[in-house]
């Protein structure tokens, strides 16, 4: 054993404290006495000063090892308060900024007949169109991404399932633009037109076509990913008591599976809720309240945040800034729900 090895002093809360006010107080004096920068500057060469200032008083009192050990840790929570700072610099912005028009017209009125001098105007027509287009991309998503998923862990083998894989990975980075395109240049031009006498025609559904593209690879990956987290013997378990395979899956596998399925599934709802481009391309979007997903324009929270921030109206921002945090808000109670589901998930206790 070396000295460095049976220290026991430790530096006092007060004293790195008093080491963090030098060093920033000094960086000040530097900065701004030879007038090299703001307050930015200030900050890094402050923490910069933090760090050799503690890897000092802790090597002379704690030891070298404690001193290095302390340096690493200051910059971790360095980097966790960097981290978070953007964040919650976000939420600031969006709460200040979005209780502006926080009223009963804005969550029951549409921006029909809206003029760019009339501060009056919601975004009930474009809540109505995101809880219509993710339901329904819901609906069409869920189902094949969990199958598929069952498909890829339970019983792809060879090349096809490796191709299968393949496309799913090259899925899960497409841009919702080109997912915007696909449905515009399938549904909206080919198909549409069977039943609209010819005519090619936008509509929410549409959107949820195109919504659903991008949510596909999301639960196609989460699932399986928490499927391959199955314990084995419960597999094994049921097969050793004759219990056929797509029961033991239907009856074991899948509920074991369930919350992280349930997680990954609203994760997927609350990127597809914030998509702009396709519901753009394929759905036109609207000002008035269209409650047929079938049939005519629709709008969305996305949509209408884009649309407002762009327009030249002065009460246009205050509307945009309420409908951002409408639509932060709405991903935020998904979230909040994912994350509760997963804390019952039986395989991570």
């Amino acid at each position: 054993m070396t000295p460095d090895n049976i220290r026991s002093k430790k530096l006092p809360l007060a004293f790195n404290l008093g080491i963090a006010v030098v060093a920033f107080g000094l960086a000040a004096a530097i900065v701004y006495g030879f007038g090299i920068g703001g307050w930015v500057l200030v900050v890094v060469l402050g923490w910069i000063l933090y760090l050799v200032g503690i890897l000092v008083a802790a090597s002379r009192i704690e030891g070298r090892r404690a001193a290095r050990n302390r340096a690493w840790q200051s910059m971790i929570y360095s980097a966790c308060i960097l981290a978070i700072l953007p964040l919650a610099s976000v939420v600031w912005t969006l709460v200040s900024k979005g209780v502006q028009r926080l009223d009963g017209d804005f969550f029951n009125s549409s921006m029909n007949n809206i003029g760019a001098r009339d501060p009056n105007g919601g975004a009930y027509h474009a809540i109505i169109g995101t809880i219509q287009q993710v339901g329904i991309a819901t609906i069409i998503a869920v189902p094949l991404g969990v199958l598929g998923a069952i498909y890829l862990v339970e019983y792809g083998r060879g090349r096809f399932a490796n191709t299968v894989r393949f496309f799913v990975d090259v899925m899960t980075g497409i841009p919702s633009i080109v997912a915007g395109l696909f449905i515009l240049s399938f549904w909206v031009l080919i198909v549409s037109p069977w039943f609209n006498n010819g005519q090619p025609r936008f509509s929410g559904f549409a959107a949820a076509l195109a919504l659903s593209v991008l949510m596909l690879p999301t639960i196609v990956r989460s699932t399986e990913e928490m499927l391959r987290l199955v314990p084995g013997p419960l597999r094994e378990g049921a097969y050793a008591l004759g219990v056929p395979q797509w029961k033991t899956i239907l009856k074991i596998v899948v509920p074991t599976a369930l919350p992280g399925i349930v997680t990954g599934v609203m994760l997927a709802i609350a990127r597809a809720a914030g998509e702009t481009a396709p519901v753009l391309l394929v759905a036109g979007g609207a000002a008035a309240i269209n409650f047929d997903p079938f049939n005519g324009n629709q709008s969305s929270l996305a949509l209408y945040v884009y649309q407002q921030a762009g327009d030249a109206s002065k009460y246009a921002p205050a509307r945009a800034w309420t409908a951002a945090l409408t639509l932060v808000a709405i991903v935020l109670i998904l979230t909040i729900a994912a994350k509760m589901l997963a804390r019952r998930n039986s395989l991570t206790r």
